[in-house]
Parts: structure tokens; sequence; C-alpha cells
């Protein structure tokens, strides 16, 4: 798969930047984006397709036979899909020369520290750094390591903990716990959606450092954006950024009028929902954001959320908008989704299951959303001036800690479903 992408991408790339006619330049930019997104289509959606077509024809009355679809996922598909496109339409937009060395396009289509769930690395910013010899400094090495110790602790001990203490099993059945303990199932998975994958990320982030080479961050404590639309700019950001520059302005953007950018808006979140999965929650989660986004340009919200009180209350808001949509995001199936809404609004206050310690694993994920970034600066500063022996002290200190801390029940990356 992998290698098959980066051939289709080099030779697409090559004829788009060898063509003088730009009518021949598009037929070539669509073949390939149609290739990609075949592909990707195929193996994230063709069973949901037949299993929802098989169902549409039963309530018709026409029921068939229809082929059971058990497609393995390849890993990483839809990141590497996603970093193909932005490669050839960067290309075609002449943001960024077609590579003549087959080996670093297939280098940046498949660099291992972000190749399973990211980031979405742009050609235009990784492809420059394969042209100089990478050069390892010891600032680079010492927020290399950082990154990488950050990433452990936010997955192996604070994700895995609300994960096998508590999220796993109130989602499982939501009818056994009170609206009390669902409200803080839905904070706890908030916090371990966020500590998965901006670990994963501060991994791979960490990893290319090592190496001598720099990726933008992913996260930046999205928990305290004041509007949806600031999320957005915090989490998953080379997502977000990618749906931004390849789909929402591609749409038209906000150039054609007030109806026309509220459709784009919505469009662009439910197809972001759908490239998580084929599945109806997945569909509302994307829909839920969408709708928000529209209500929240309506209303003309962000520019009471600036600063004081505002902020504030903008914070919470979006806060619990995010939080309802990962109600959807997180259930297995849409009836479990609502079956979990309908519980919280029974309004029980019963404690069984939640213990103070998750309930101070929670608290620790919030304080880390509003924590100055400048600390997280300092420290990485203090292992560069402890010299490589330091730095390697540190660093295995850190691991034989968070590996000592950590539990013995172990959550799978969410990230790695995509």
């Amino acid at each position: 798969m992998l290698l098959f992408n980066a051939i289709v991408s080099y030779i697409g790339g090559v004829l788009i930047d060898g063509s003088d006619r730009q009518r021949k330049k598009k037929q070539i930019l669509t073949l390939v984006v149609a290739i990609d997104l075949a592909l990707l289509g195929y193996f994230k959606y063709a069973g949901f397709f037949v299993d929802s077509l098989r169902a549409l024809l039963e309530r018709l009355g026409l029921e068939r036979e229809l082929p059971l679809m058990e497609v393995i996922l390849p890993v990483g598909i839809s990141f590497f899909t996603f970093q193909s496109i932005s490669y050839v339409v960067d290309v075609y937009r002449k943001e960024i020369p077609a590579s003549r060395s087959f080996v670093d396009l297939a280098l940046y289509i498949s660099f291992f520290p972000q190749l399973v769930a990211g980031p979405i690395v742009r050609a235009a910013h990784f492809m420059p750094q394969l042209d100089k010899r990478p050069v390892l400094t010891r600032r680079f090495m010492a927020k290399g390591l950082f990154l990488i110790l950050i990433g452990l602790f936010k997955k192996m001990v604070l994700a895995n903990y609300l994960a096998t203490l508590y999220v796993d099993e109130i989602f499982m059945a939501p009818e056994f716990a009170s609206s009390l303990e669902l409200v803080v199932a839905v904070y706890a998975y908030a916090g371990q959606i966020y500590c998965d994958f901006s670990g994963y990320s501060d991994i791979a982030i960490g990893l290319a450092a090592l190496m001598g080479y720099h990726f933008k961050r992913n996260f930046n404590q999205p928990y305290r954006a004041a509007s949806l639309q600031e999320f957005w700019q915090r989490w998953h950001i080379s997502l977000s950024q990618w749906l931004r520059d390849y789909l929402y302005i591609p749409l038209g953007g906000s150039r054609n009028g007030t109806k026309m950018t509220y459709r784009n808006l919505f469009l662009t979140m439910f197809l972001g929902g759908i490239w998580h999965g084929a599945a109806m929650t997945f569909v509302l989660w994307g829909g839920i954001h969408g709708l928000a986004l529209i209500l929240e340009r309506m209303s003309g919200f962000a520019r009471w959320t600036k600063d004081g009180l505002g902020r504030f209350v903008g914070i919470m808001v979006t806060f619990h908008i995010v939080c309802l949509a990962w109600i959807f995001f997180r259930a297995s199936s849409l009836t479990l989704a609502l079956d979990y809404l309908r519980a919280i609004g029974e309004a029980t206050t019963t404690i069984t299951t939640l213990t103070p310690f998750v309930a101070a694993l929670v608290i620790i994920c919030a304080i880390g959303q509003f924590m100055p970034r400048a600390s997280y600066e300092r420290i990485s500063h203090f292992m560069s001036r402890s010299g490589h022996l330091g730095m390697a002290l540190i660093f295995s200190f850190g691991l034989v800690l968070i590996q000592w801390i950590s539990p013995s029940g172990t959550a799978p990356f969410i990230y790695f479903q995509f």
C-alpha cells in the first residue's frame, strides 16, 4: 500500500510539474486524488456501505444475498493518504516543486514516527529538510527526549488509568451508573482521548527531533479554548489545518456569502466525522461540531469571550459542547450513545464506581490544560544544560518511573483505528 501510494504520488507530481497546460494538470491531479480516495474508501467504508445497503433492502422487503465484507484496515492509511493528497495538491498549486527523488518522496510518505496516527506532516514543511544533512544539537536532543517522556506519561499513566479504571467500564454499561458518574466519565474520556492522542503526537515529534527533523506542534491545550473555532485551532492542529486548506477553502470557504460559508463549515466537519470512521456516531460527532460552529458564527459568540468573565463562560460552554460530541465519538453504537444521554437525564447522584483516584486524574488533566507553556520549555532547557550524561540519566529515570507507576492493563491507542 505504501509503495503503491508513493509511486502514484511521485508520477502524479512529476507529470503535474512538467505539464504546461492547466487543464491537463487538473486532470492528473483529479486522477491521483481519485485513486487515493478510492483506496481509502474501499478499506474504510466498503463494509459499512454493504451493511447499510443490506439493512435498507430488508426494510423495503427486497432482501438480497450480499457479500460479507471483512476488510483489514491497513495501518495508518488515513494519515499517509492525506499526506499524499496534500503533496500533489501543493505541487499543483505551485507551493512546492515536484520531488525528483522517489526515495525522498517515499520517505516523506512512510516516515515512521508519525505514520500510524499522525500528525499529518505537510510536504512543504518536511521535504525541504531532506535537502540538507540533519544536525542533532544538544537542544534538539533534549527537546526530543523530553517530549517522549511527556508523551509516555500522558499515555501510559493518565490515559491508561482513566480508560482501564473508569471510562471503559462506564461506557460499556451506562445503565448501571448514576447521572453524576456518567458525567464524570465524559470528563474522564475527554482527558483520556487528549492524553492518548497528544501523547502519541508528542512521542512522534520527539522521535523525529532525535533524528534531526522538526515537526510542528499538534496540540496546544485545546480545552482552554473559549470557542469552537479556537478549539479547532488547538486540537489535532495538523488535521484541522488540512481540512481547512484542502476541503473548506476549495469548497469556497467564506468567499461566497453567509449561507455558503455555513454550508462549507458544516460539510467540512461532517466529512471530518466520516474520515474518522464509517458509523452514524462519527457522522453525528462531526455534525455537532459543524452545527455548533455555524451557531457560533451566527451569534458572534467569539466576540464576547475574549477576556475576563466572558472568556471563562466561553471556555465552559465550549468544553461541554465538545464533551457532548465525545459521547457519540466514544460510544460503540448510536443506540448506546442515546442510552447514555438518557441515563444522564435521569439526574441521579449515587456514587458506586467513581473513586478519589479517578477524580484526581481528571483534575490533573484539567490543570495541565492551563499550565504555562514556559514551564515545559524550562524543563527541556534544564535537560539540555545537564549534558549528554545528565540527559541520559534523566531520561532513563523517567522511563523507569513511568513504567513503575503505570497500570498493568493497557488501552490501545485510540487513533490506531483510524
